[in-house]
């Protein structure tokens, strides 16, 4: 008997199905990350222009904002891992995420300000180290496939919110005031909030850990507190063996081995978090861009500020990605050079050198007199971003294949510390009398020693076995 109607596809197994709560969970992520980028991207402008702070002062500021953004993940991670699970810390700290953009936006003067950076801080750092890994809790293991995909999107809606609130919010400063320049990433931030709780039924919730008995520093304490008893020729944390098993050891020495190779990327991010802070200070003693002329779409004219540069660095680490992947290294690989992940990053530490000569080039014109146009700081975000998607990109590859997994948390959290101590450096940096060409010529100079010591450590670096790592 003929069939009336044409057959139904068949419904994609389970494994090939994304689970209904992702989406929740990427929309909260394209919200919070805009609401962070869009406050960050201003921050310098509004405390130089509105707070009347100092240049050197505000950019010592920035950089202890982000030193305490890149510290508290440290602590929510750790909540949520022993005590609370994932869940709850996303969801109530994010209630301090938008009290701080309230106060932003509602408390004028610098005590207010302070407050909201505190409160935004300390919900970034419940946040930070949890969605990522609360969104690999929803998925099954015979998921795997559809799990690296949802971590590419991440990257992607990560990225696209860093560019449209870069050149969104610093426009919203200079038209509408700093009032609704902190506000609509406070609302932003509401909606990441109410996204998130809107798919509370269907998330699947990995219960706390609890305390670790063999955890990283765990195994280090202990090794320290029988420090000498370990034999001719064993490593030191072999001491540590008396109290814990062969396997937590082992992590624990390549974990060490590890933050050696990370000990120079610090000064990597010294340099890198300068976009939000000298680079936009830089990019308002030059000339401006022409404005576009939007007029025939009823949209008048589009200026660009300093602070709205700020959004190639988004725009460029989403081409520069799949041309490096696609293009660059399959075609050195081709003639047969060997890019490791360590010669990668190699490359990436040079080139974060020849970002802040190029800096320096700018900033001697604009102390001789010269005015050059905005678009010469082009040049600079195009070598750093580079340098971002060769050290940063490929330096998570690295320590993620080096690493136990029982460790990966463990070398997450000395990642966060690195970008914490990089800040830290540059906030230092402001107390000593640089100015010009010559602060810039400071940071090459220090970029550059780390590189040819990185480039030492990397030559010695013996890489785990394949396998090894877990």
């Amino acid at each position: 008997m003929a069939q009336s109607g044409a057959m139904a596809e068949p419904a994609p197994p389970a494994a090939l199905r994304y689970p209904p709560q992702v989406k929740y969970i990427v929309g909260n992520e394209a919200c919070e990350r805009f609401s962070f980028y869009g406050m960050r991207s201003i921050l310098v402008v509004y405390m130089t222009g509105y707070l009347l702070y100092p240049d050197t002062e505000a950019k010592a500021w920035y950089h202890a904002f982000m030193m305490v953004t890149y510290l508290t993940p440290l602590v929510g991670g750790w909540l949520a891992d022993r005590f609370f699970g994932r869940y709850p810390v996303i969801l109530w700290v994010s209630l301090f995420y938008v009290a701080g953009h309230a106060t932003l936006a509602l408390w004028d003067g610098r005590t207010g300000f302070l407050v909201g950076l505190g409160l935004i801080a300390c919900g970034s750092g419940g946040i930070k180290p949890c969605v990522s890994a609360f969104v690999g809790d929803q998925f099954r293991p015979a998921q795997k496939l559809l799990l690296e995909r949802v971590y590419g999107w991440f990257y992607w809606v990560i990225n696209l919110g860093s560019f449209s609130a870069k050149l969104l919010i610093p426009w919203l400063l200079r038209t509408r005031g700093p009032r609704v320049a902190f506000a609509v990433p406070g609302v932003l931030m509401a909606l990441a909030a109410l996204v998130f709780w809107a798919g509370t039924r269907h998330y699947v919730r990995a219960p706390p850990s609890g305390p670790k008995p063999h955890g990283f520093l765990r195994v280090v304490g202990a090794a320290l507190r029988r420090a000498g008893t370990h034999r001719a020729g064993e490593h030191w944390l072999d001491a540590a063996r008396a109290h814990h098993p062969a396997e937590a050891v082992e992590g624990a020495k390549a974990v060490l081995r590890v933050v050696g190779v990370f000990a120079a990327v610090t000064v990597f991010w010294a340099l890198f978090d300068q976009t939000g802070s000298s680079w936009v200070l830089q990019g308002r003693r030059l000339a401006a861009l022409p404005a576009l002329d939007l007029s025939g779409l009823g949209l008048g004219s589009l200026s660009v500020d300093a602070a709205q540069l700020q959004a190639l660095n988004p725009v460029l680490v989403m081409a520069l990605i799949p041309l490096f992947s696609w293009g660059v290294f399959p075609a050195l690989e081709r003639r047969g050079l060997d890019l490791s992940p360590l010669r990668k990053m190699t490359a990436g530490m040079f080139l974060a050198v020849s970002s802040f000569v190029a800096a320096g080039v700018v900033q001697y014109l604009v102390d001789a007199g010269r005015a050059p146009s905005l678009a010469w700081q082009a040049p600079q975000y195009l070598l750093l971003t580079t340098a971002e998607v060769l050290v940063s990109v490929t330096g998570l590859e690295f320590s993620y294949t080096q690493a136990p997994r029982s460790m990966r948390s463990t070398i997450m959290s000395i990642w966060f510390l690195t970008v914490f101590l990089g800040n830290l450096l540059t906030f230092l940096v402001q107390f000593v009398k640089l100015s010009g060409a010559a602060y810039f010529a400071f940071f090459a100079a220090l970029m550059l020693a780390a590189a040819l010591a990185f480039r030492q450590v990397a030559r010695r670096y013996r890489p785990a076995p394949p396998g090894a790592a877990g």
